[in-house]
């Protein structure tokens, strides 16, 4: 009976949510009908054509996926080459800043406009922010370079996930989702190799260079197959004017939230280390950010439907929760990406190539949870258990890091890794199947953005903080050294792995210092992510036991409630 009551109840509250998206729908004339609720009504590639359009899609996505890691393992030699260790941290945040900032700026965007026009300008900007990361001539360029580079990765995975929903009917969507989800992992574990063996043997620059081929491959099969359905009435988004578009836009809320969160990275970069916690611009800057945060909340208020953040969406309690699971987990598994391969480097003397072969071990069992939680959840419908089995598994290998030591065997780095890329893998992908549970079709691509702008966000944040630990512990680290010979900050500006070199630090005893510097700094960096990891629990006491299968039943029902067909 407890199982009936929990179906009920699902049924109704997804018939409520329908009715109120076919209500919105009613009001937004054209613009609303080639989205996803108006599935029934679709006629949906198939053959050749959708084959051509999946594989360009997988392009785009193995092309984005890339640029989150192929940069690790290359990240030392670039700070060599600038003299700018203490930018280590802008390389990751710039480029996840804009990608997570302008989600759901991009979602509005291809709800507004030609999805395909928008997919291929979003792909320009991918390859234009590419090209000039490998000319870029210094630290700066680089980082406003990589910015440009995120905007444009942020609308390919916006755009990837809405054209998804126009080339494939739901009862399908599974099999597809679970090729993305393998095209991701792969990327994930070939990018820190790739980078690795491309700054070693090239340039640094190739792994920004070889986005370029990838990047044409992917245009060309979008342009030659993808073409938007139409539904059976023959409506586009066409049919709407510039004006009513143009309505359909929150620019001042994306432009508030943007700046608000440029100025709490600002503030995580500098205080403490730069400038003092105490001191004018930091005070400044917590200020601008409270004043623009509270500016954007008013601004989602009046906006209503067409606010960047809809209330009536992110008040739910599942997507709420999802989001801050999302945040937390995102910002253990890019600190950790990024910061282990920087330990090989710099604390076991490893190549770039080879520190990208040692992160295979947590990067492949990422991969394999992942893809063996997608097959479980399909199959017995639940995703939650598995966000359940992240905190846990995720946050016993979070702290299994922390044992990383100078002369730790290859055992235990791997077993360690293998820990924690397991248990975050078997629960990442959970809060975008949560998302399509529990909201109407229509709200889905709203609600999968927010899941990736939290997830996204919470990696540009605490990379932030995991820079801002870094800096200051090794500085510490470096004033206990007696005979260094030169001063902390000195060290620190030389670039993370010939600094010793560019100094002319050759005492045996005090490179062996180094080495536990090193060590202790880079293991704080490894506690931040054991805390955003344990944190993550917070998000499942709100978190709904939704069944994917029993969620599938209720659209049927709801369907047939109303009259609708699919």
């Amino acid at each position: 009976m407890e199982g009936e009551a929990e179906q009920v109840d699902n049924l109704s509250n997804h018939s409520t949510n329908l009715a109120t998206a076919e209500k919105l729908s009613k009001e937004d004339d054209a613009l609303d009908t080639l989205l996803p609720a108006d599935a029934a009504n679709m006629t949906y590639p198939s053959g050749f054509k959708l084959v051509a359009v999946m594989i360009g899609l997988q392009l785009a996505v193995l092309c984005v996926s890339l640029d989150n890691t192929i940069i690790a393992t290359a990240i030392p030699k670039i700070t060599d080459q600038f003299n700018a260790l203490t930018d280590v941290g802008w390389y990751g945040s710039a480029y996840l800043l804009t990608f997570c900032s302008f989600t759901l700026f991009f979602g509005r965007l291809y709800k507004t406009f030609n999805v395909k026009r928008v997919f291929l300008l979003c792909l320009f900007l991918f390859e234009l922010g590419s090209l000039l990361c490998g000319v870029a001539p210094s630290s700066t360029v680089l980082i406003i370079a990589r910015a440009i580079a995120g905007i444009g990765g942020s609308g390919i995975i916006s755009g990837t996930l809405i054209i998804f929903a126009f080339t494939t009917p739901l009862h399908k969507r599974p099999i597809y989702a679970g090729l993305f989800g393998a095209v991701y992992g792969i990327a994930s574990i070939i990018g820190p190799l790739l980078g690795g063996a491309l700054t070693d043997d090239v340039s640094w620059r190739w792994c920004f260079y070889i986005n370029l081929p990838f990047g044409g491959i992917t245009t060309a099969s979008v342009v030659l197959f993808l073409t938007l359905p139409k539904t059976k009435a023959g409506v586009t988004q066409e049919d709407a004017s510039l004006l009513r578009k143009m309505k359909r836009f929150d620019p001042i809320g994306t432009l508030l939230f943007l700046s608000s969160v440029i100025c709490i990275l600002l503030v995580l970069f500098w205080g403490g280390t730069t400038y003092a916690w105490t001191s004018g611009r930091i005070i400044a800057l917590l200020t601008l950010f409270a004043v623009l945060l509270a500016a954007f909340v008013v601004v989602q208020y009046f906006m209503g439907e067409d606010a960047t953040m809809p209330g009536r969406i992110i008040k739910q309690r599942s997507i709420a929760s999802s989001a801050y699971f999302s945040m937390c987990v995102g910002a253990a598994f890019f600190v950790n990406i990024y910061y282990i391969p920087i330990w090989f480097q710099v604390v076991r003397g490893t190549s770039a190539t080879t520190a990208g072969v040692n992160l295979l071990p947590l990067l492949i069992f990422f991969t394999l949870g992942a893809t063996i939680a997608g097959g479980v959840v399909a199959k017995h419908g639940y995703p939650t258990p598995f966000m359940y089995g992240l905190t846990v598994i995720g946050s016993i290998g979070a702290g299994l890091l922390l044992l990383y030591s100078v002369d730790m065997s290859t055992a235990k780095w791997i077993g360690y890794q293998i820990v924690f890329g397991a248990g975050i893998g078997i629960g990442v992908q959970q809060p975008i199947i949560m998302a399509q549970a529990v909201l109407p079709l229509a709200d889905v691509p709203i609600g999968t953005s927010i899941i990736v702008f939290a997830q996204m966000f919470g990696g540009s944040l605490f990379i932030s903080v995991a820079q801002n630990v870094f800096t200051a512990r090794l500085i510490d680290g470096l004033q206990g050294i007696r005979n260094l010979g030169v001063d902390a900050q000195s060290f620190v500006d030389a670039g993370a792995t010939s600094a010793p070199l560019t100094l002319g630090i050759k005492d045996p005893a005090v490179l062996e210092q180094l080495k536990y510097v090193y060590n202790d700094a880079i293991v704080g960096t490894f506690k931040v992510a054991l805390t955003t990891t344990c944190l993550s629990a917070l998000g499942l006491v709100l978190m709904e036991w939704v069944s994917v299968k029993q969620n599938q039943q209720a659209q049927h029902q709801a369907d047939a409630e109303t009259g609708t067909t699919r």
